[in-house]
């Protein structure tokens, strides 16, 4: 009888063992990591699912580009930042809370058509104050001749690369929206990494063009953008046709963009 006593002891001793390295092994919920991770899933999820969110998110990365082309001031480009940054914060709060109710209230209820329709008022508001602060920010600058923003684009061309690196990663975000795979951060087609990486090579290709040793900084840095793709592929993250298209579409858009404005 003591024996086996022991031996119910010993058996319920290793599975509290086991139960420890198996939670060790486990990463921590509470940690700093995995609550970035879990955030920029909110996120990916609110781009995937709904389109309004995509609208606004589009469209505020063009408003963002615009003010770059166009040399706002940075007190206007931070009003700009935080009239879309409120009208996606609050299209994500609205989101959260229509899943929420629909996760627990099957049937119709006045107050739930109160919440739905508060919160929805909250997304029009905010909107509609983006667009008054685009309009003011916007207006004088709308104003000049055309002719004088492309000069001065041309003359700063650290305003072309920010512009291409900007759209690049709209587009890989965009892409792997349509194409639901992967995270923002995380996996999927295309590649964001590498589509960032080609971009800044094509980008400094085309800048260094007139310089002496152009063709040595070139290669430098496209040595870096495939070290950039490699360690994508090499972690298991992403794939090489994946990584391929991040750097198709990172090149294209520079380029294009160059063509463009430069």
């Amino acid at each position: 009888m003591g024996s086996k006593r022991m031996s119910l002891r010993r058996r319920v001793t290793h599975m509290r063992l086991m139960r420890k390295r198996r939670a060790s092994a486990m990463p921590r919920q509470g940690s700093l990591r995995w609550s970035f991770q879990w955030a920029f899933e909110g996120i990916v999820f609110a781009l995937r699912t709904q389109r309004n969110m995509q609208v606004h998110a589009g469209l505020g990365g063009v408003i963002i580009l615009a003010g770059l082309v166009i040399n706002i001031t940075r007190f206007e480009m931070m009003a700009i930042i935080g009239a879309i940054a409120l009208v996606l914060i609050c299209e994500m709060i609205n989101t959260a809370i229509e899943a929420a109710i629909d996760a627990v209230v099957t049937d119709y209820h006045p107050l739930v058509k109160v919440a739905k329709d508060v919160a929805a008022g909250a997304v029009l508001v905010a909107a509609g104050n983006a667009v008054a602060v685009a309009y003011l920010v916007f207006y004088d600058h709308l104003t000049t001749p055309r002719r004088e923003i492309i000069d001065g684009i041309r003359d700063t061309p650290v305003l072309l690369v920010v512009a291409a690196l900007m759209l690049t990663v709209l587009a890989a975000v965009a892409l792997k929206a349509i194409t639901q795979t992967g995270t923002w951060l995380r996996g999927g087609w295309p590649s964001g990494h590498a589509a960032a990486a080609f971009s800044a090579w094509a980008a400094i290709t085309v800048i260094t063009d007139p310089l002496r040793h152009a063709v040595l900084v070139s290669m430098l840095a496209f040595m870096m953008a495939l070290l950039v793709a490699q360690s994508r592929v090499e972690g298991g993250i992403h794939s090489g046709f994946e990584v391929f298209g991040g750097a198709l579409v990172g090149i294209l858009v520079t380029i294009v963009v160059f063509r463009v404005l430069g």
